[in-house]
Order: C-alpha cells, then sequence, then structure tokens
C-alpha cells in the first residue's frame, strides 16, 4: 500500500524511481479510508537525506500513510534551505492539537553535549511529554533514544573511547517479539555514535525490556513494555554510502575517524560497500508499523488521551 507524501517533496521523486508506492496528496483525497497518521521530527542537519531514508523504510505497510514532517521552532538548521523547511515542515505549535498513531524522532549531532546543554532540549522535552497523550507509539533513533530515555526514565548515557562506527551484528533477545517476526537470530545494523546507555541501568527500570544487543555495539533495542515506546540506538534506516559520506567528510575536515569498521569490503574506503542491513531495517520499520501502530492504535484518534 502507498505512503502519502507531497508530490513536490525530493523524497516523492526518489523513491518513485525505486519503484516504491508514493500517492500524491490529490490521488489519496479521492480514496475513502483512514490513512495512519505519522510525524517525524527530524533533528538531522540533512533533513532531505533523513526524510528520505525512513520514508523509504515506512512504505512497506498495511494502510495507506500519513506522514507529516516536524522541525523545532527553538532551533532552525543551517544546513536545508529554508524553502524547504517553510514548504514541507511543520513546528510544534501547528500540531500541538493533533494527534497522531505513530511518531519517528531521529538522532542530532550533539551527543557530546549534556542533554540540557542543547538547544533545544526544553522545546524536545515539551514534545516527549506531549507524546504520552497524543501519540500511540513513538520510535526514538540513536541520540534521541538515549534523550527519550533520560527524559521519560531518568536512563543516564556515557561517553565512549572510541566512536561506534560501522555495521555491527546483532542478536534477538526475545524472539516472540512482534518487532522481530522475520528476523533471523542474528542481524546487521549500522551504528555511529559518540555515547551509550548501559544494561544495568535498564534493568533498574521495570517498564523497560531489552530487546537486542551486540557484543561490540551493546544495547540495541528497547521498548516499554505496552511497546507505546521503542528505543534503538543504531541506525537502521541508513543508505548504503551513509557511513561512507560520514567518513570521507571528516577525512577532509581532519579530523580523527577511524574505518568503519565491517564496512568497505577488506577494510579498503577505496570499494563500494556491501549492504548487509537493509532487510532488518525495512522489516524492522514494517513491524513497528504493523504491530505497535496498527494493530493497537483506535481508530478515533481523540480515544488516546484516555489509553
Amino acid at each position: 500500500m502507498p505512503i502519502k507524501i507531497p508530490e513536490l517533496l525530493p523524497a516523492y521523486s526518489v523513491l518513485e524511481s525505486e519503484n516504491i508506492f508514493v500517492m500524491s496528496d490529490r490521488r489519496a483525497a479521492s480514496q475513502d479510508i483512514r490513512p495512519l497518521r505519522i510525524l517525524i521530527l527530524n533533528l538531522m542537519p540533512t533533513k532531505i537525506v533523513t526524510e528520505t531514508q525512513l520514508l523509504r523504510r515506512l512504505s512497506n505497510t498495511p494502510l495507506q500513510i500519513e506522514v507529516d514532517l516536524l522541525q523545532t521552532q527553538s532551533y532552525r538548521g543551517k544546513n536545508t534551505s529554508a524553502d524547504h523547511l517553510d514548504t514541507f515542515y511543520k513546528t510544534f505549535p501547528e500540531v500541538a492539537s493533533k494527534r497522531y498513531d505513530g511518531m519517528i524522532i531521529t538522532g542530532a549531532p550533539v551527543e557530546d553535549m549534556e542533554f540540557e546543554d542543547v538547544k533545544y532540549w526544553e522545546e524536545l522535552c515539551t514534545i516527549m511529554a506531549w507524546t504520552r497523550t497524543h501519540v500511540y507509539s513513538v520510535m526514538h533513533i540513536c541520540w534521541a533514544s538515549q534523550a527519550a530515555l533520560y527524559f521519560h526514565y531518568g536512563v543516564p548515557k556515557y561517553p565512549i573511547p572510541e566512536k561506534m562506527f560501522g555495521i555491527f551484528r546483532h542478536r534477538v533477545l526475545e524472539p516472540n517479539e512482534p518487532l522481530f517476526r522475520g528476523f533471523n537470530d542474528t542481524f546487521n545494523a549500522p551504528h555511529s555514535r559518540h555515547t551509550e546507555i548501559r544494561r544495568e541501568d535498564i534493568e533498574k527500570v521495570p517498564d523497560l525490556r531489552i530487546l537486542s544487543e551486540s557484543d561490540e555495539a551493546g544495547i540495541y533495542i528497547v521498548a516499554d513494555q505496552a511497546g507505546r515506546r521503542i528505543f534503538v540506538t543504531g541506525h537502521s534506516e541508513y543508505d548504503a554510502d551513509t557511513l561512507a559520506k560520514e567518513y570521507f567528510r571528516d577525512v577532509d575536515k581532519g579530523l580523527p575517524i577511524a574505518i568503519p569498521k565491517n564496512y568497505f569490503p577488506g577494510d579498503d574506503p577505496t570499494r563500494a560497500p556491501e549492504v548487509t542491513w537493509r532487510a532488518h531495517g525495512t522489516l524492522l520499520f514494517t513491524n513497528w508499523l504493523n504491530y505497535y501502530v496498527y494493530q493497537g492504535t483506535p481508530y478515533d484518534l481523540e480515544q488516546l488521551d484516555q489509553m
């Protein structure tokens, strides 16, 4: 089934060229069904790249999906044109009275800062508190997972000696968990971060479950007992060349950066990386939409604040 996005959004032509079923507002208006309403708070500096990655992952869904893109009002990114932001993005006051079946909050390149020192931290806290009554299920990615664990449960993050950077092997800890339907026992996923969360802190919170982890990359997926909050410490949405672009960007700037692990064949940056995480990434988002959003959300979203 299709994902509904504006026809002029750059992701539209990209996804259409990949034979992904996207639908314009005009065509969707002729269909008499209630689409799943998904809100994406995009905190990444390369917003067009990130929105395309996420929309690609959301495309394999049981129902029509209607997506709103959200930016922070207290901090406006400098790497995306003002015209694009003004055309396609909303700010929180514009969506505060709405309710959504699901929401994704992306990572952000602010890991080395204390949470309270991030310019938009107060606004993010307001949004995360709002999700408790206005969104059925929220998926948090990378830094956003750390921020949400800290905000909702007081779970701290810790700096790590070397950037967790590359493709890492993970294992499923709860095979019967709907989020992992169709998964192999082990699977690959990208990471790109300077901080971590720790098992001992998660285990202190009765409402949290550790669903997946890696011997090298640590905790990967955490969820609350009800599946209303999902925390993913990696980047299953990444494209084939995303880590390469990060690596060469830092090399060009003269910054200390190691070759991403298990990424370039033979650790040779002149060779094209081989994608080993795409199926996992697609299935992760599909299962979240199917089992945590579509199967659980009320038809009348006005009932969310009663749940």
